[in-house]
């Protein structure tokens, strides 16, 4: 059972401004954003389609010819490169593939290869207005209207007639689909008086596809498990898929649908369904997903908050709202250094995060945090004029706070501590707003989280900004990630997390695969966090507690794993991972050491009893180019062996940094 009460939390340092706002909110059957409206009172808010201009069609110049120079350059060279490649052709047995292969990203890949076409060149066109990209994007809109589906292969469960082909009789929405009908909208909007002159039949097409294939399925339909009408396994709450449809639905019935009551249905229950993903959150506003899932779980629903603001006058307004802030303060949490984030679960370790969304949000919730932490990463990646995936929602924006996000002050804030008890997770560095030294970061949780690994009791280790202790993250996507084989899958096991494995037991899935016990403490000196992970185990196992304790000084630059456990027998056997990005080198019994060059304050030394331990290293040769994006080519798994351990005991592990 978690200790800290909710008082405790509210009067904690980091949060005591907030406390008084975070007693007032009770978000249970609160519905923040649908209790305040009725469908009357949004036909009354909502401004009309011919009034609404979010951004400045490419008619309006003035908006277009204000970007800089280099802006249009880079949109224009973009579009000019993309239509020299030819559409990729996609084929029903790009479909088969999925259940007869596993293959899902050659489907994938050619949807998402021709969306980025299509608004790669819509943006050029926007940018230089000349008349030479219009027949390749009619082309475009054409060929993705022909499409039997928008979606992804491995979202076809959603259909009755189950994977395989698309059945057209039967329109289902998944995440691709309401992305797909948002990019045609924004096409739709944006260039609506061009495509006209070409044909009035396209944009006319536009719309019979995009309602028959997402617009009157989610009106007339609340089956779909992502709006959280229908209660799921295990009562889980919907994750990052509600609000990102959400946004493109939302965008799409804003953009195109002229009939301001059917407006007003749509997007009252849009709001009803976003309630509905805010309850799955806690006060701390913390994301079980992890930090790459962020930018479509607490972003995704700033993007549906940024346009009913926008397509309301400002009316629909909960951005000072306490949780709406906290979940976009999780992505400065879980920032480590550099791009390296804090990545439980299927998050990855490299996080490329887009900077002027996050810009964007900051300043919506006066953050300054995020603010300086999004200019960053901004002028970092060159974020801000790319098309960011072929999603018109995102790119839009991003272009016009161009000169803003320029004139923002720039930093990594590098918080000293974080903690999140609403997901158990915290971190801990030496100083604040610094790299140098050790970084810790550790959870608790359950095993049924979104996206879950089996890790109850998890923790990865920094030095001076770069891992040295890690977690894996996940591979590519294929048919077994989300099936009844998900634990099968290497990177999914406790035993390659850092972790221990009982007489060769590891942690089993399920809600009731959950720390107790949980505490956690921090002040200028330590920060402790310690939980028992004995209810992540199943029964053979033969647990009766297990008691983990990290304990971490700041002023010695160092770190203590204690473990205290009782079983019901002694196991032949008890081995503790350490998952490392580097090879450990035995320097001597009982003390390995962890060099690289990022490592300025000195190698990172794992002390253990040799008595009690045999240390054996595993070298893990990377193939899949999703983790190869973090980790390189290979990674290392060195086990501590304690062979014939007694049934009761304890031991000690020090992690610590020194030149």
């Amino acid at each position: 059972m978690f200790q800290m009460t909710r008082r405790e939390f509210a009067a904690m340092p980091a949060f005591a401004a907030a406390a008084a706002a975070a007693k007032k909110r009770n978000y249970p059957g609160r519905r923040l954003l649908s209790r305040p409206w009725d469908e009357p009172k949004l036909q009354r808010a909502l401004l009309a389609r011919e009034s609404w201009k979010p951004f400045p069609p490419a008619r309006e110049r003035d908006g277009w010819k204000a970007l800089p120079p280099e802006t249009v350059e880079f949109l224009v060279g973009e579009g000019a490169d993309r239509y020299a490649i030819p559409w990729p052709e996609l084929r029903a047995t790009d479909f088969l593939a999925y259940v007869r292969t596993g293959d899902r990203g050659t489907a994938d890949g050619k949807r998402h290869a021709r969306r980025t076409k299509l608004t790669s060149l819509a943006l050029a066109e926007c940018a230089e207005y000349k008349g030479r990209f219009l027949d390749e994007i009619v082309n475009g809109i054409w060929l993705t209207c022909e499409e039997s589906y928008w979606g992804s292969p491995a979202h076809l469960s959603m259909q009755k007639a189950g994977y395989g082909l698309p059945d057209v009789s039967e329109p289902t929405v998944d995440l691709f689909s309401a992305e797909t009908a948002s990019v045609l909208a924004w096409c739709d909007y944006l260039l609506g008086a061009e495509l006209d002159r070409i044909s009035p039949l396209v944009r006319k097409r536009i719309r019979l596809e995009v309602n028959r294939r997402v617009l009157q399925p989610c009106e007339e339909r609340d089956d779909f498990w992502w709006m959280g009408f229908r209660s799921r396994p295990g009562g889980r709450p919907p994750n990052n898929w509600n609000p990102w449809i959400n946004s493109n639905w939302l965008a799409a019935i804003l953009l195109l649908e002229t009939n301001q009551m059917r407006r007003a249905r749509h997007v009252y229950k849009i709001l009803r369904s976003l309630d509905i993903f805010l309850e799955g959150y806690a006060d701390d506003g913390g994301c079980d997903e992890g930090p790459s899932y962020w930018g479509r779980a607490g972003a995704s629903l700033y993007d549906c908050l940024e346009l009913l603001h926008s397509a309301s006058g400002g009316a629909i307004d909960v951005f000072d709202d306490f949780l709406i802030r906290e979940m976009g303060r999780y992505i400065v949490r879980a920032h480590i250094y550099d791009d390296w984030f804090v990545n439980f679960a299927d998050a990855s370790a490299k996080v490329y995060i887009d900077g002027a969304l996050v810009y964007r949000y900051g300043r919506a919730v006066k953050d300054t945090d995020m603010q300086h932490l999004g200019a960053w990463a901004a002028e970092r990646h060159g974020q801000g004029v790319r098309t960011l995936g072929g999603t018109m929602e995102r790119a839009l924006p991003a272009l016009f706070t161009l000169k803003d996000l320029a004139q923002a002050p720039k930093r990594q804030p590098l918080l000293r501590d974080v903690w999140l008890p609403g997901i158990q997770m915290m971190a801990a560095r030496v100083e604040g707003g610094s790299p140098r030294g050790l970084y810790l970061a550790a959870h608790g949780g359950h095993n049924a989280e979104s996206h879950n690994h089996n890790d109850v009791g998890d923790f990865i280790v920094y030095a001076d900004g770069a891992p040295a202790i890690i977690d894996i993250g996940v591979e590519s996507y294929t048919r077994k990630t989300f099936s009844p084989q998900r634990y099968e899958i290497w990177t999914m096991r406790s035993d390659w997390h850092n972790l221990p494995t009982i007489g060769g037991v590891v942690q089993k899935p399920g809600r009731e695969a959950a720390a107790h016990d949980v505490r956690y403490s921090a002040d200028d000196e330590t920060a402790v966090f310690s939980l028992d992970i004995a209810k992540a185990y199943p029964e053979e196992a033969g647990i009766v507690s297990w008691r983990r304790e990290l304990h971490f000084e700041r002023r010695t630059n160092r770190l203590a794993l204690h473990e205290d456990y009782e079983l019901r027998k002694a196991p032949g056997e008890i081995t503790l991972t350490l998952m490392t990005h580097v090879r450990p080198e035995e320097a001597a019994k009982g003390r390995l050491k962890l060099q690289r060059p990022e490592f300025t304050s000195g190698p990172v030394w794992i002390e253990f009893d040799p008595a009690r331990f045999t240390a054996r290293t595993e070298e893990i040769q990377i193939t899949d180019s999703r983790l190869r994006r973090s980790w390189g080519g290979r990674l290392y798994r060195t086990l501590l062996v304690a062979k014939a351990p007694p049934q009761k005991g304890s031991w000690r592990v020090e992690i610590s940094q020194s030149g």
